[in-house]
């Protein structure tokens, strides 16, 4: 399993456990874009918050560096996706396309780019 670089704690990203703290919360976000405004706020709002809590989890435990910024981006993304749905956030008829948009685009910024540029992890946590 991969070592964190400071400490040597695994980082979870790389563990059997990324697919559970991951992968299945995509996994409801991606079935959520097919359904109606109830799947959507119900399937997104549980799907972002459990990547953002993963990513939360993951900078403290090992300081992946790009997991600082997605795991609040994620919950703000969860955030946004329960107020949108519930009709208190006016984002437009586009909302749902905003919101993952704003959500792929910084995970993709903080994952490519950061993390090509100051390295994977963090030594400040």
């Amino acid at each position: 399993m991969p070592e964190c670089a400071t400490d040597g704690k695994a980082d979870l990203l790389s563990s059997r456990w990324a697919v559970l703290l991951w992968w299945l919360p995509w996994a409801l976000i991606i079935i959520g874009m097919f359904t109606g405004t109830l799947g959507h706020t119900v399937l997104w709002t549980a799907g972002f918050a459990a990547a953002g809590g993963a990513c939360v989890a993951n900078a403290r435990h090992c300081g992946r560096r790009h997991c600082f910024y997605t795991g609040p981006l994620f919950l703000l993304a969860s955030l946004a996706s329960l107020l949108y749905g519930l009709g208190v956030l006016p984002l437009g008829v586009n909302g749902w396309g905003w919101i993952i948009g704003v959500a792929l685009v910084g995970c993709l910024l903080s994952c490519c780019v950061l993390e090509a540029w100051l390295g994977k992890y963090s030594a400040a946590r």
